[in-house]
């Protein structure tokens, strides 16, 4: 049986309240669990009572091998740091994203690539037709005078 020590949650919407708990890893986060060790009330400042903890008994379940997830086990270390050798955990992936983001994002780029070509062949129209007029405007005006003339 793989014990963990971890937060179970409780409270109302949007006011949370967790109870430190030691439970098989298997069961649900507010299922059922062996033990409650302590509480966490994130809705405290931070410079008072937010985490109550019963080091003793975290220490004796750690020492039968549960195991405090990475937010419990930062507690612990807060507390006593000789209880637990909390390290932040380190994930370079999770900032990655997904196979289906990436084909999004390639999408995505070659349409606005697509995009500024065809505002490239836009301008280049434009300044064709923008020089071509220009050439054959006096040609238009010398007739124009010719016809005025006869």
């Amino acid at each position: 049986m793989a014990l963990k020590i971890r937060l179970a949650r409780g409270g109302a919407k949007k006011r949370p309240y967790y109870r430190i708990v030691v439970a098989d890893s298997r069961m649900p986060r507010d299922g059922r669990f062996i033990e409650k060790i302590g509480t966490y009330n994130p809705m405290l400042p931070k410079d008072g009572e937010r985490v109550t903890l019963d080091l003793e008994k975290a220490k004796a379940w750690i020492a039968k091998g549960a195991k405090p997830s990475d937010r419990v086990g930062r507690f612990i270390h807060q507390i006593e740091a000789d209880a637990w050798a909390w390290e932040a955990s380190n994930n370079p992936n999770k900032a990655k994203p997904g196979v289906k983001a990436q084909e999004r994002a390639a999408e995505k780029a070659e349409k606005e690539a697509e995009r500024k070509a065809a505002e490239e062949e836009a301008k280049a129209a434009a300044a064709a037709e923008a020089e071509a007029p220009a050439e054959e405007a006096p040609a238009e005006e010398a007739a124009a005078e010719e016809e005025k003339s006869e």
